[in-house]
């Protein structure tokens, strides 16, 4: 992947997405000093590039039911850790893990996981997370409290 030159106007447009990405490129343009043209214009090069990947709203999880969240480490078998694609495609099904990352150590897999409560995180391990085939081992951590969560970048 390669990275993208990007000039100060151009950073002062993603922090301003970033933090509110209901702002319009009039908005965004009278804020960092340009017209609204040529903000729209840097906008859609930037999504053009791929720089910004998506313009999303940010749910408060607990507003919502979902009070618990786990980060699971995750161990393939010694056989299983041939078929990664085929254990990230499982897991893009299961629409409580939130992220997974493949790992370089003694786990192969992090997960973030959320659940209205332990119970439901209980039956989401023994029914789905624990019988995907090559599963060796996984080590659950619940989160108590979120001191901090952030999908912006330090641009």
């Amino acid at each position: 992947m390669q990275k993208i030159d990007i000039d100060e106007l151009d950073r002062k447009i993603l922090r301003l997405l970033q933090s509110d990405s209901s702002l319009s490129a009039s908005a965004i343009g009278e804020r960092i000093g340009l017209s609204q043209s040529p903000c729209w214009r840097r906008i859609q090069r930037l999504r053009k590039s791929g720089l910004i990947k998506e313009q999303g709203l940010v749910f408060d999880r607990k507003k919502l039911g979902f009070d618990t969240m786990v980060f699971a480490h995750v161990k393939l078998t010694a056989h299983g850790r041939s078929k990664v694609t085929e254990f990230g495609e499982a897991i893009r099904k299961f629409p409580e893990v939130l992220e997974c990352h493949l790992l370089l150590g003694h786990v192969d897999y992090l997960l973030r996981i959320v659940t209205p409560d332990i119970e439901a995180y209980e039956r989401f391990f023994f029914e789905r997370l624990s019988q995907l085939p090559d599963v060796q081992e996984v080590n659950s951590s619940i989160a108590l409290t979120e001191v901090k969560h952030t999908t912006e970048l330090p641009i």
